[in-house]
């Protein structure tokens, strides 16, 4: 196999080389046409697509993007999205992408995107969608933005950028390999999805709804079980509630200097846990690790390294968006993290008495949460302080039925510990293979439908 040299590095010598503004069509919003936050709709049949609608796992959140008027949406035709386009951020965290499916209705984009559409047939979209997810593409981004006060990526740059082009079946047979990778990882995602659905539910039936079983095995409350006042309703019989400090040990992060941060991993290094590893709504996102930590430079900081079964409490928002305010992610690994400030660590004094499965869906509850905002402070930036999350009062199970909901949870939650290990598995795979088939130093044929990997 002979490769050839090109602006691109190596590549093999049948491949070809063009620029993105001879294959695709590419647009943004013009800049007078852009939207103000005022001109945004309750609800509408007009969706507009912002960076924060793009997920670190490249899909669009439907549910959370903005609506706008029909007029609006129809005078810019150019940029009105149609299936199988993508969309990628141009603006602040540049080059998060996604590829448009099952398009909910009429669509468009915020100034901060561009829309990429492909209009050659011998361009295949998700060879290129993983051709942007690849080191030409990241490559071209940093050299773009390096030493920019205001990150930005312009259409000059991106339309010149120059696209490697095997043959459509091997484009295809390409983009096989790593979608097939993906899907599995959806797959576990949404398998996680479900078991923590149902601890949740079996929250809800036990812990607010109170229809645990009874020493009969019968639901407690709706089989007369005696129910007692409290500071926080009426409660089951013989139930405390009790400052969340008297329950759980509680750490605030550390204050890192941003000159000992590093922004790739080694075997040597900690993630620094960050609000950005804390999904809205709460639970952990791995892909939200931007800062790194030599572990020789944290001898000192063993109070501050994250165990498995430990919750992370966002501690700080801004008053326009607090998503992620007090919210809390469970960690399902050990020792890979070490806690930045403005995240607070919870772990427990005593698993008899309360433990992770019962502490993590109660901190992530809506009276939790709503309960805790109410006392943070009012700034611009609004901070929950350590006191207040641990005078919170909460609910304090008998040690029987919290027993009984630890075993049957627990389960579930090693589970989705034992699939998100799996994931990570198949992630180092996808991101060790991307950047050998876009250089064709792993060549990939389709052969009497079967695929054969040669390197």
């Amino acid at each position: 196999m002979s490769f050839k040299e090109t602006d691109l590095g190596l590549i093999p010598e049948e491949w070809k080389v063009d620029s993105l503004k001879n294959s695709l069509y590419i647009k943004g919003r013009i800049g007078w046409k852009g939207l103000k936050k005022s001109e945004y709709l309750k609800e509408s049949n007009f969706r507009i697509i912002n960076g924060s609608n793009i997920t670190n796992d490249n899909k669009i959140d439907w549910e959370n993007c903005g609506f706008i008027s029909k007029e609006r949406y129809l005078e810019s035709p150019e940029i009105m999205l149609k299936e199988n386009d993508i969309v990628m951020t141009k603006d602040g965290t540049i080059g998060k992408l996604a590829i448009i499916k099952n398009l909910p209705g009429p669509t468009t984009i915020a100034s901060g995107l561009f829309l990429i559409r492909v209009e050659d047939p011998s361009i295949d979209v998700n060879y290129l969608f993983y051709y942007f997810r690849s080191h030409f593409f990241r490559g071209l981004i940093h050299s773009r933005i390096e030493g920019s006060v205001i990150p930005h990526l312009y259409q000059r740059d991106l339309v010149n950028l120059k696209l490697p082009l095997p043959n459509i079946n091997e484009q295809k047979a390409i983009a096989n390999i790593l979608s097939t990778l993906d899907e599995k990882i959806e797959t576990n995602n949404q398998i996680n999805e479900k078991l923590e659905e149902m601890a949740q539910a079996l929250f809800k039936h036990w812990f607010v709804d109170f229809e645990f079983p009874n020493e009969n095995g019968k639901p407690y409350k709706s089989s007369g079980g005696e129910m007692v006042e409290s500071e926080l309703g009426m409660i089951p019989k013989g139930w405390k509630i009790v400052k969340l400090g008297d329950v759980i040990d509680f750490q605030n992060g550390y204050a890192f200097k941003s000159k000992d941060l590093l922004d790739v991993e080694s075997d040597s290094t900690f993630r620094v846990f960050k609000m950005g590893n804390i999904r809205k709504g709460g639970g952990i996102n791995h892909s939200g690790t931007k800062s790194y930590i030599e572990r020789d430079k944290c001898q000192n900081l063993s109070n501050y390294i994250i165990k498995k079964g430990d919750l992370l409490m966002c501690m700080t928002d801004m008053k326009s968006n607090v998503a992620l305010l007090g919210h809390t992610a469970l960690m399902d690994r050990d020792n890979e993290y070490i806690l930045n400030q403005r995240v607070g660590l919870i772990r427990t004094k005593d698993s008899k008495v309360i433990n992770y499965p019962y502490l993590y869906i109660l901190t992530n509850s809506e009276d939790f949460i709503n309960n805790l905002r109410s006392r943070a402070n009012s700034g611009v930036q609004v901070n929950l302080s350590t006191k207040e999350i641990k005078d919170s009062l909460i609910c304090l199970p008998d040690q029987k039925v919290h027993s009984l909901f630890n075993e049957i949870t627990e389960r579930m939650f090693e589970k989705s510990f034992q699939v998100e290990d799996e994931n990570q598995k198949l992630k180092l795979i996808r991101d060790t293979l991307l950047p050998k088939l876009m250089s064709g130093e792993i060549r990939v044929q389709l052969e009497d439908e079967v695929l054969e990997v040669q390197s």
